[in-house]
């Protein structure tokens, strides 16, 4: 007989909740289940984590004003004690509630449904294994050896081979009757991934990724718990799969900034596989071609054993890769990337051009005042989209029509500067009137398996040029491609963060990996307005090596990771006075609190200072170990209690600080 139930609520609170049994006598075990309870004026959904015959002593409400709850949601247990342990070590390290943790992990649906049939990817694979390479048999065999002791890294040009390395790696470890987890950073991939693993395992395999619904999710939750389903594909959130005998975790373009959490708790799927592998004592293995760089550092210094795939196995070569400054050039398109264009049509062949950016054209200016038109939610400009009409915020969604003159001033002479892929694609119809162009982004892909019609046309070959932002970037493997155009290399390179030139140098580096995957004649140009840019430069001579010594010197000169470990704080509100009142008082608690051991610096405006109305100012906590800036953080978190309107978020080990 169970009186009380012991329940996590995903609210930012650091302690459970003690709710009434209203059937204590049933035999049903409710721990692990969902309920619906009241809390407040509201009825919101706990985790039952545990059940009681008597009240615990730490209760603070007497036992007859303890509410009973309104009803169980799941028929059986969603999640387990190895769930809630996890969901405490993440409440400690990310700063952040227990039942924020554990909801994050848990899929959110209500009942399960039938799968239907699912948007596979654009990549063909073999059912049967390749033979592999002697670099690929010395990998896999790396895998098996580690046993857990430390990570293991893939590191490897585009086209290598690192997914038959970890499809083989997985096959060794299901034959021993373990499960695997394989993560990859975005749903586009995904897909690819599932069609190559459910051509191996068949139904031994299941997806979980946020694309899928609720329902849906659900039930390939149910499938992996009850051990239906021992290789589960998907992103970020996938890394909490409920996988019965975890045996290996496999973590591809480790590099993504994707694997780490927008929202609270801000995990970092790389930090939750470490976690796991280390509880299950079982390899974490992860790959890329531009590995981040920390991930680098821990390789050089040997904290991670790196094994390295050199050849190109479908037949291709690196492509020629050739700067084109922009300084001269009259549009968006250079002279040169025009005739690379024309001649690799004329071969029969096709071209991808990227560009990081939406819209037609990045912001409106008046050229009398200097007016710039940003949003009037965000700190950022406003972009104009040319097909829909309007000027729109890409961060907020806020949009408006285009000015015909100058808001501030009146005057007629007023234009648009930056370009799009929109303003991209309205060139290349000038310049190729007879070719078939094809634009992807999330403007243009609204109708749900879009992008894989667009994909298999290419490869078909009735697609000219594909024109699109990070989409194209990613994961592309098609025998017709020569040409890779990047339009304008610089779009975030000047940013105000530490990882500006890490982000740069692997985008140009993993778009230039979609030429020559198959014949030794691949090209391509990088437009830019700064050539000599170290990480544009290194990235067109393909000297990875070069890029990170340059690049950990300068973190190691400026104290940046891998040589510090960082805590930020955001204080956001609709009153620019309490942003930067909170911020302020807090910097002085932290201050006094973190002593000797790290250094505080804010509190500053943030360099996107406004989002969505929000006014925002950052606190960052630095220092060589992590455990003295968790402690100051929450010390403060605990202690006070910020005004109702002034938010507060805690980053732990950011991505980025803007």
């Amino acid at each position: 007989m169970s009186h009380w139930l012991e329940i996590l609520i995903d609210v930012p609170v650091y302690t459970t909740f003690t709710y009434r049994n209203p059937d204590p006598d049933a035999v049903r075990q409710l721990t692990g289940c969902r309920a619906e309870v009241p809390f407040g004026s509201r009825f919101l959904t706990g985790y039952i984590i545990n059940s009681r015959d008597t009240l615990p002593s730490s209760c603070p409400v007497p036992e007859k004003e303890i509410k009973p709850i309104k009803r169980i949601i799941d028929r059986e247990a969603l999640f387990d004690d190895n769930h809630v342990q996890l969901a405490r070590w993440m409440a400690g390290f990310y700063l952040c509630g227990e039942g924020e943790a554990l909801a994050a992990m848990l899929p959110s649906g209500k009942r399960e449904s039938i799968a239907p049939g699912t948007d596979i990817g654009d990549v063909e694979f073999s059912a049967k294994p390749f033979t592999l390479s002697e670099e690929q048999i010395n990998a896999v065999s790396g895998i098996r050896e580690s046993g857990g002791e430390k990570p293991v890294y893939l590191w490897g040009l585009t086209g290598s081979g690192k997914t038959e390395v970890f499809l083989q790696a997985a096959e060794e470890v299901m034959a021993q009757g373990k499960s695997v987890i394989y993560l990859v950073p975005e749903i586009a991939l995904t897909h690819q991934v599932e069609e190559a693993v459910t051509a191996r395992f068949g139904q031994c395999a299941a997806v979980l990724h946020s694309g899928l619904t609720g329902s849906r999710r659900l039930s390939e939750w149910m499938r992996i718990k009850r051990g239906d389903a021992r290789i589960v594909v998907g992103a970020r959130s996938a890394v909490f799969a409920p996988v019965c005998n975890l045996g290996l975790i496999i973590i591809d373009e480790e590099h993504d900034g994707s694997y780490k959490s927008g929202a609270t708790p801000r995990y970092h799927a790389r930090q939750i596989a470490m976690r796991r592998c280390a509880d299950a004592h079982c390899p974490l293995v992860m790959g890329s071609a531009t590995p981040s760089v920390e991930a680098w550092h821990q390789m050089e210094t040997g904290s991670i054993e790196r094994f390295t795939l050199t050849a190109r196995l479908s037949g291709g070569a690196p492509p020629e890769i050739t700067i084109v400054p922009l300084g001269g050039e009259t549009g968006a398109l250079s002279s040169r990337l025009v005739q690379e264009i024309r001649e690799a049509k004329e071969a029969g062949r096709q071209s991808i051009i990227f560009l990081n950016r939406r819209g037609f054209t990045h912001f409106f200016r008046c050229n009398t005042c200097g007016y710039e038109m940003k949003c009037r939610n965000c700190s950022v400009p406003a972009t104009w989209h040319r097909k829909s009409g309007v000027m729109k915020c890409h961060y907020c969604g806020w949009q408006s029509p285009p000015p015909s003159v100058c808001p501030e001033c009146g005057s007629l002479d007023t234009g648009y500067a930056g370009f799009g892929t929109e303003f991209i694609e309205d060139e290349l119809r000038s310049h190729f009137p007879g070719y078939t162009i094809q634009r992807i982004d999330t403007d243009t892909l609204t109708v749900r398996g879009e992008r894989k019609k667009v994909l298999d046309d290419f490869r078909n070959g009735r697609i000219d040029i594909l024109l699109g932002t990070q989409m194209v970037a990613k994961g592309l493997n098609f025998p017709g491609v020569r040409l890779v155009g990047i339009a304008l290399a610089d779009t975030g390179l000047h940013m105000p963060d530490f990882r500006a030139a890490e982000r740069t140098f692997a985008l140009i580096t993993q778009v230039a990996g979609r030429a020559g995957r198959f014949f030794p004649d691949g090209r391509v140009l990088i437009q830019t307005w700064s050539p000599n840019n170290p990480a544009i430069r290194l990235a067109s001579q393909g000297n990875i090596r070069a890029f990170y010594e340059w690049e950990i010197g300068q973190r190691r000169m400026l104290d940046f990771p891998p040589f510090c470990r960082m805590v930020r704080l955001v204080f956001r509100s609709k009153k620019a006075e309490i942003a930067l009142s909170g911020a302020t008082g807090a910097a002085q608690i932290l201050a006094e609190k973190l002593g000797n051991e790290g250094v505080l610096l804010g509190p500053a405006e943030c360099p996107i200072s406004l989002i969505s109305g929000n006014y925002r100012h950052h606190i960052i906590l630095k220092g060589p170990q992590l455990a003295p800036l968790l402690r100051a953080a929450r010390h403060f978190q605990t202690n006070y209690k910020p005004l109702a309107s002034l938010h507060i978020e805690y980053d732990v080990d950011p991505v980025n600080v803007l």
